[in-house]
């Protein structure tokens, strides 16, 4: 972000090509909507485009561009009062080369996890696909969703149990 902010074009294509993936899965695991999560999606690179001239570094990159992100997701909510996802609309988990048997219970334990990542309180959900995703620490976590390390180990212990139990004979 620095190389971009001064001037290096070709720094915004390797932010793009690097956090493109992560950031809008992010976005849908976030409101369950591919076009919605498009739009939040295109949203957070045009503030980040905005932002070039004033940015700072007081946190990683990815720390920053997850905190517009999930800025982003509550002005969403906020605007449309919307609350919950829709199990259909999640991004299934790759599968390399699986057996015809596999597959079968594959797409089951798959279908299992969407439902229940859609049940996971959005507090959860959010923590446990920035983890995923991103690999972002708890403390990085937690300054994208503006709160302690502790609440958001909390909150990945709780997602964690509930995704084990629904998935005991999956994993």
């Amino acid at each position: 972000m620095l190389g971009y902010r001064d001037g290096d074009g070709e720094a915004f294509a390797v932010l793009y090509q690097r956090h493109r993936g992560p950031l809008y899965r992010y976005l849908l695991h976030g409101c369950g909507n591919p076009a919605i999560a498009e739009e939040l999606f295109q949203d957070v690179w045009t503030h980040l485009i905005k932002a070039r001239d004033t940015y700072r570094v007081e946190a990683r990159f990815t720390t920053w561009l997850y905190r517009l992100a999930h800025n982003r997701l509550v002005d969403h909510y906020r605007s449309a009062r919307m609350t919950g996802v829709s199990d259909d609309d999640l991004v299934a988990l790759p599968d390399p080369a699986p057996t015809p048997a596999q597959r079968v219970a594959d797409a089951d334990c798959v279908q299992r996890l969407r439902a229940a990542l859609g049940r996971l309180p959005a507090a959860q959900r959010e923590a446990f696909v920035l983890r995923e995703e991103t690999g972002l620490s708890l403390e990085e976590i937690g300054a994208c969703a503006g709160v302690g390390r502790e609440t958001i180990k909390s909150r990945l212990r709780y997602a964690l149990k509930t995704l084990r139990a629904a998935l005991e004979d999956c994993l």
